[in-house]
């Protein structure tokens, strides 16, 4: 066992070469960038030396923290990291749009609800029809919106990503560009990158420095997890699920006791599924229901942009913006206590006029919200599982109170009408 003052001297040394490699790697920026193969597809462009200097010391310091806290050996985490990148084109693509850019639903749908995306859903599909069968009874999650999300992401696994997720995490926690959020944005990707190195950790069994081969594998594992594709925003897989999401909700669904979003279907299916159970789908009920055109100018007093569950269907009824048959929403039989949202998803007419369409979101769609932070992209999702044979409407009876309090289901209540007619003619 070396001695404190030995393991001193050891990370001291470690962290001069550390230093030293991102000064040689900011002093050769101005040579030509060289070809990458398709796995590794990193602009290698630094900034000035200073700045890589800079870098590889943050680098150092959140290494550090994480190897303190989580008892891992600090060089094993800086050998992982010694030839980490900042992808200046990274802080290009994070940038806010133009704010002369006006969002466009329109637009954006035809992005996704295509038919290369709803060709190759129905493909994937039918080759893990069984497990999504299997999966939506076991969660509740509809195949169709598992197979529309997954589509939307990455057309089952053909956009993933080019950039290796280290170097766009690292990127982002400490050379975010200068945005009135960075400091916010920077710290939620040193977050992620902390939840990466501890995915990757797991993922490769928690080794000590390799000693055998056996150990040498591992250490393999934890540097090719660190070094995967992911997006520009660190998402990874099929699902493009962040690292913290991966640690938090994905599951093993293949059985064979890792957890692969890139290259396991069944491990995403289930992924994507278990994401939605714990984020409060409700099964058998439906994401959204349509604004009645008389009532467009009260649903747009309320969509305030607030992904919040505030207005009762029953006082969405009252003010027409759904409409009722009898006590039971002819959209889909939601009870009326249920609460939702107003939708607002502006777009430019055939002559470029601004117009918006709205739609009324219920739970379901919230969850979607929760998945990617957009109504145009639950809204997406809602319409590219219809276009696979989802069936937006309710398949839960409605609950009606008795005189005494008690519920009645509906087709309880159908039950006791026809009962009454029989005694009546008898």
């Amino acid at each position: 066992m070396p001695s404190s003052q030995s393991r001193n001297y050891l990370n001291t040394c470690l962290r001069s070469i550390f230093i030293t490699l991102a000064l040689l790697l900011g002093a050769c920026s101005s040579s030509p960038t060289q070809q990458n193969n398709g796995n590794q597809a990193i602009v290698n462009q630094g900034e000035d030396a200073a700045s890589e200097t800079l870098f590889a010391q943050n680098i150092h310091d959140l290494l550090a923290q994480v190897a303190q806290s989580q008892e891992i050996p600090l060089p094993t985490l800086e050998s992982g990291f010694l030839d980490t990148k900042t992808v200046p084109s990274i802080r290009k693509l994070v940038l806010p749009p133009s704010s002369s850019l006006k969002k466009n639903w329109v637009a954006y749908r035809k992005r996704f609800i295509e038919p290369i995306r709803l060709k190759a859903g129905k493909v994937f599909w039918e080759q893990n029809r069984a497990f999504l069968s299997q999966t939506e009874q076991a969660t509740g999650a509809p195949a169709e919106v598992i197979v529309a999300i997954i589509g939307i992401e990455t057309i089952y696994g053909r956009q993933t990503g080019n950039f290796r997720v280290k170097d766009v995490l690292s990127t982002l926690a400490f050379s975010y560009p200068d945005t009135p959020n960075k400091v916010g944005r920077e710290q939620l990707f040193k977050d992620q990158l902390k939840e990466l190195i501890l995915m990757c950790w797991s993922d490769a069994g928690g080794t000590l420095p390799a000693r055998n081969s056996a150990q040498g594998l591992k250490s393999n594992r934890f540097s090719n997890c660190l070094n995967q594709n992911s997006s520009y925003a660190g998402a990874i897989g099929l699902p493009q699920f962040m690292p913290s999401s991966i640690r938090s909700f994905a599951v093993d669904g293949d059985g064979d006791d890792r957890i692969d979003l890139r290259l396991s279907p069944k491990d995403a299916i289930a992924s994507v599924a278990n994401f939605m159970k714990k984020h409060g789908w409700e099964p058998g009920m439906p994401m959204y229901f349509p604004v009645q055109e008389s009532a467009i100018g009260e649903a747009k007093a309320l969509a305030d942009g607030d992904p919040q569950l505030k207005y009762s269907i029953e006082e969405l009824i009252g003010k027409g913006i759904l409409k009722s048959d009898q006590g039971d929403l002819q959209a889909g039989g939601v009870a009326p206590q249920s609460k939702a949202f107003i939708v607002d998803l502006p777009y430019s007419d055939s002559e470029g006029n601004d117009q918006v369409r709205y739609v009324v979101g219920l739970n379901n769609f919230l969850t979607i919200v929760q998945y990617n932070r957009s109504y145009f992209y639950a809204q997406s999702v809602a319409e590219f599982a219809e276009a696979l044979g989802y069936k937006n409407q309710s398949a839960v009876p409605v609950s009606n109170p008795n005189k005494d309090g008690s519920a009645e289901t509906s087709s309880a209540k159908t039950k006791k009408t026809q009962n009454k007619k029989k005694l009546k003619k008898s």
